[in-house]
């Protein structure tokens, strides 16, 4: 059998790369079988990637067993709650697609024959996924597992809750004392975060899309069935290679259509709307936000994972996991059930007969949460192109909603009025210049929102940015706000004061201001100096589209 690897192992020609793997300590007989590229996030950073030597050696042996050779490379990784708040959160998308271009480089580099890549947080996840429909050898995937809930005053909690906390106890609720027992007591274990936040969210949709196994998405990080997981993942990365089933075989649109609509069932992350038209992008498939809308329409909302509502990702687990969700959705037929997976078998074949084992958990078709899903595209004068909110963690009286706009240049300054109670009920925060260009790097607005929260303002305020937010938001936050104010977007018009109309039912986002005033503002409207004019975030910032599009990178155009 021709291999992708005889390029670098085979022929006289291939003698001194031989030799290099002569001193790595391969043999001849290692050399012989399929060399399989195991991509391993592991680092000292991220509680979700703490583990992953352990998931790494597991797959090894998984991929020893069944005739590969495993061969372990690296992916970086950011920890978006240590980066939260300062510059470190300008480095967190950007990652994104460090991750596929440097995944992209080592996998063509070396002429794997095939890949397992083993992901956990947040901009990892999606990165790799890029990188697997770009370099289209057998890929599977396998992640770290979600964190277990903590435990405070007999309640479960998570990072959201820490967050907030924080923001009562500036608002002089809570004593340092009670904070101090949320922080030793949220995050318990290795894991990517308890709730259905961005890394357990695109760890779902990877389960969704088929390139992960059954259990990939929720079985916690703890648990020894998640080691057992890796080791039949890399087994079965050989099945693919004997098979020849790559990764855009299984990404199709249609797998993509299906992630978008768990995506809504779930209540995910709205960062799933910056990563999903990214891989769409990386199949060739001309992803719309817009299609939120028309899929959101018809699927019901069956979860709220915090922060959305009071189960977790632990919880989901013992539901059943994202293929009892999916076979709720397949009940009315809303899924692409032909889709191929990493399994070998048709989506449909994957989920035949699973069962949901806590209709509170997983709320049956037929008695959802809500009869739409949990994100909504909102549109108007304000976001032409679009923005996003997870509907499903917003309370119902700020689905609509009307106030005046209080504008900030930076989250920095929306984080000093909100906790030194300069925003009342009723006001509609604007925080501007924060995105994918205009930051750089789209920062996240987990601060903001936790300090809305924590200061008792949840169903009184709203949150709106071209920066976007964590999966551990909740409230009337809109963001993705296209185009965004770094390019002159309505946004980077809106002055203190002016009325702005929510209105999430019927997907509007309005700006209560005459198209003639408008374009007097934006005549004196004058470009913000950039932030930052030198190394990674400057050559980003020249390169990333809007967040419409998944703040993906293009090549600047020239005036020819």
């Amino acid at each position: 059998m021709k291999m992708r690897s005889d390029t670098v192992t085979k022929g006289v020609q291939q003698a001194p790369h031989r030799s290099l793997f002569n001193a790595l300590g391969y043999t001849k007989e290692e050399l012989e079988r399929p060399l399989v590229g195991v991509v391993s996030s592991y680092n000292e950073i991220v509680p979700g990637h703490m583990n992953l030597d352990k998931i790494t050696e597991a797959v090894k042996m998984g991929v020893s067993m069944a005739g590969g050779t495993p061969v372990m490379v690296p992916a970086i990784a950011v920890c978006d709650g240590i980066a939260m708040g300062h510059i470190g959160m300008k480095y967190s998308l950007v990652t994104r697609d460090l991750i596929a271009d440097s995944t992209e480089a080592l996998a063509m580099a070396h002429q794997f024959d095939a890949l397992v890549m083993i992901p956990n947080c947040d901009k990892n996840v999606p990165g790799l996924l890029m990188a697997a429909a770009r370099i289209n050898v057998p890929t599977i995937f396998v992640s770290g597992g979600p964190m277990l809930a903590g435990h405070v005053k007999g309640q479960k909690r998570s990072l959201s809750s820490m967050f907030e906390a924080v923001g009562s106890y500036a608002a002089g609720t809570m004593t340092e004392e009670e904070v101090c027992e949320f922080e030793n007591n949220v995050c318990p274990t290795c894991g990517s975060c308890s709730g259905m936040y961005t890394a357990n969210s695109m760890n779902c949709l990877t389960e969704v899309l088929g390139m992960g196994l059954p259990g990939n998405g929720t079985i916690p990080a703890v648990y020894s069935e998640r080691i057992r997981l890796a080791k039949h993942a890399g087994m079965q990365v050989m099945e693919l290679v004997r098979k020849n089933i790559r990764p855009q075989d299984i990404m199709t649109e249609e797998a993509v259509l299906n992630a978008l609509t768990v995506d809504m069932a779930l209540g995910c992350s709205t960062n799933s709307m910056l990563h999903l038209p990214a891989i769409a992008h990386e199949i060739g498939m001309d992803f719309e936000i817009d299609f939120a809308n028309g899929i959101s329409a018809k699927t019901p909302n069956l979860c709220h994972l915090a922060p959305a509502g009071p189960t977790y990702m632990e919880d989901l687990n013992e539901a059943g996991g994202v293929s009892a969700v999916m076979n709720e959705l397949n009940k009315k037929n809303l899924l692409h059930t032909e889709c191929m997976t990493v399994t070998g078998k048709t989506l449909g074949e994957n989920i035949s007969g699973c069962v949901n084992r806590d209709p509170e958990v997983i709320r049956p078709i037929d008695h959802p949460y809500s009869e739409t899903g949990g994100l909504a595209v909102l549109k108007g004068n304000l976001a032409p192109d679009g923005s996003v909110v997870k509907r499903s963690a917003v309370v119902e009286e700020m689905l609509v909603h009307e106030g005046p706009a209080r504008v900030f240049e930076c989250e920095e300054d929306a984080i000093a009025a909100i906790k030194g109670g300069e925003i009342h009920a009723g006001d509609v925060v604007v925080i501007r210049y924060e995105g994918p260009k205009g930051g750089p790097g789209m920062r996240e607005m987990l601060n903001p929102t936790s300090a809305i929260a924590g200061m008792g303002l949840g169903s009184s305020v709203a949150l709106i940015t071209d920066g976007r937010f964590s999966g551990a938001s909740r409230g009337a936050s809109i963001g993705h706000v296209s185009p965004e104010a770094a390019v002159g977007g309505p946004i980077a018009l809106v002055e203190e004061g002016d009325l702005i109309r929510i209105n999430i039912p019927e997907l509007k986002l309005e700006l209560d201001v005459s198209e003639e005033e408008l374009d007097v503002r934006k005549a004196k409207w004058q470009p913000k100096e950039p932030n930052v004019k030198t190394g990674y975030l400057a050559r980003y910032a020249s390169m990333v589209t809007s967040g419409n599009r998944g703040a993906i990178l293009e090549i600047p155009k020239t005036n020819e």
